[in-house]
């Protein structure tokens, strides 16, 4: 069942920031009427696909700050797993240098919750999950606006890697539509035009392009 439209499921989890430092009730609450979030589902530390996502957040960084957007990842893994995979340099498959959060889901509540959750589970009578099979989150990515609505979710089969670039292109879009009240075809890009949400507006569009 998609997210899309909704608010974004709330959690307080642990979660390592700043490269290191490990803090307890992590939590979206924070950003609230602040920062957009992009919250990014990965599956596995100490992985082969992983680090190169991570390293490619943490490169364009700068790009998701300048639009009022905070990168956060998320794994089944513990915190100190996190913490572990920090202090690996990148040239030995490690994650050194990356210093946006990364939450440890290590009970596997924040994935469940956004529906990313891989493998066979079931919940028992106290509402605690039960697995029957090892459980790691798909690639799931989800923008989030300022009012904590996903406004985009993205679900990728753990072979396939991410384009951080897209992520970009639809965090300026809904910029875009936010400031301007337009919405955005097909291939649109930062400095675009837009389209007016009525059959006039489409057709003054198509007649232009």
């Amino acid at each position: 069942m998609g997210l899309v439209g909704g608010l974004a499921p709330k959690f307080q989890v642990d979660a390592v920031i700043n490269g290191g430092e490990t803090v307890q009730d992590f939590s979206l609450d924070q950003f609230l009427n602040k920062k957009y979030v992009i919250l990014f589902f990965y599956p596995k530390d100490f992985t082969f696909v992983c680090p190169s996502e991570l390293h490619a957040f943490q490169s364009k960084l700068h790009e998701f700050h300048k639009r009022d957007c905070e990168i956060i990842g998320c794994s089944t893994d513990t915190a100190e797993t996190h913490w572990g995979w920090l202090q690996m340099p990148k040239e030995k498959g490690g994650i050194k240098g990356i210093t946006y959060p990364l939450i440890a889901d290590g009970n596997k509540v924040v994935s469940d919750a956004y529906d990313v959750l891989n493998g066979e589970y079931d919940y028992n009578e106290e509402g605690e999950l039960i697995a029957s099979s090892n459980m790691i989150a798909y690639r799931g990515l989800f923008l989030i606006d300022k009012e904590g609505v996903v406004q985009h979710q993205l679900v990728n089969n753990l072979p396939l890697g991410r384009n951080v670039d897209e992520a970009i292109r639809i965090l300026d879009a809904l910029k875009f539509h936010e400031k301007n009240g337009e919405v955005c075809p097909a291939n649109w890009q930062a400095g675009d035009v837009g389209m007016k949400d009525t059959h006039e507006g489409v057709a003054d569009y198509l007649s232009s392009h």
